[in-house]
């Protein structure tokens, strides 16, 4: 689906878009937000830790190159680097500083949630911006935001216009005959430590770091399709690493299918509330 590009007058600003979150779904929201021709800003937060860094923004925050669709990740610090890195058409911005600091530079037309934060309270989104997209679980359309996105396996990129999404089931999606046993949780909040990094190839029963102090071992042959950075501290109960046993057809970098699938509703959605001023209940499901 190509990128719906919002209509405003061509003098004024880009309108700023704010997401939550520098995950590969925030991410790929991002680009696509991007070439709707809106002004981006990621910011981070830390919980869940980030693995799937090769498809994502995050790794800007430490110094890293990301380019994703032609999209260039630049680590923000100020709000005159984030004005900076907003004059270049093909750049968003990826920053530590708190939401509020960029609500208070400029009131953004749109934020959306990100996080993916699924067993978490979510807060109301509502007024924060002029419109609130929450992705994934526990997102309830005119109660913690104007309109939601699932990410359920079953009907990713659903646009829900009213009602809620899907809570989390623990079901993972299917990705080369491996579910769920794909991934590595953290069994303890712990400092997490390893010495490999996105890409590299690994095998069963394979160190791949510690935890605390603990050897965490590969659960399965195949390619690191996510990892947490080393020296990050995690909560018990969150994915430290995801393995991708698809052999030669392996991959851990760029946007997958469906972070585009995501990506390309979200911008759709708010490109429809945008044009019509319709929010809670009365947006039309375009996927």
């Amino acid at each position: 689906m190509k990128a719906a590009a919002v209509t405003w007058h061509p003098n004024a600003p880009e309108p700023l878009a704010l997401l939550l979150g520098t995950n590969e779904i925030a991410s790929a929201v991002a680009a696509r937000l991007n070439h709707a021709r809106f002004a981006v800003v990621l910011c981070h937060d830390a919980f869940p830790p980030v693995i799937r860094r090769g498809m994502a923004f995050h790794d800007v925050l430490f110094g890293e190159a990301r380019d994703l669709g032609g999209v260039i990740g630049c680590r923000a610090e100020s709000i005159a680097d984030v004005v900076r890195i907003h004059r270049a058409p093909s750049q968003v911005a990826v920053t530590a500083m708190h939401l509020t600091d960029i609500i208070a530079f400029r009131y953004p037309a749109v934020i959306v949630d990100a996080r993916m934060q699924k067993h978490l309270v979510t807060p109301d989104l509502r007024g924060v911006a002029g419109i609130a997209v929450g992705i994934g679980p526990r997102f309830a359309v005119g109660h913690n935001c104007d309109v939601a996105i699932e990410t359920h396996p079953c009907e990713t990129g659903a646009i829900v216009a009213q009602g809620t999404t899907r809570n989390a089931d623990g079901k993972a999606r299917d990705l080369g005959g491996a579910g769920s046993e794909r991934f590595v949780y953290s069994d303890q909040e712990a400092v997490w430590h390893t010495p490999l990094d996105i890409g590299t190839r690994v095998y069963k029963g394979l160190q791949l770091g510690s935890l605390g102090g603990a050897p965490v071992l590969a659960p399965l042959d195949g390619a690191l399709r996510g990892i947490a950075r080393d020296g990050v501290r995690v909560p018990a109960n969150v994915k430290l690493l995801e393995i991708d046993p698809r052999g030669r057809h392996a991959a851990w970098t760029g946007m997958d299918e469906r972070g585009q699938a995501i990506a390309a509703s979200v911008v759709s959605a708010v490109h429809q509330i945008m044009q019509t001023g319709r929010k809670a209940g009365r947006v039309s499901a375009i996927v």
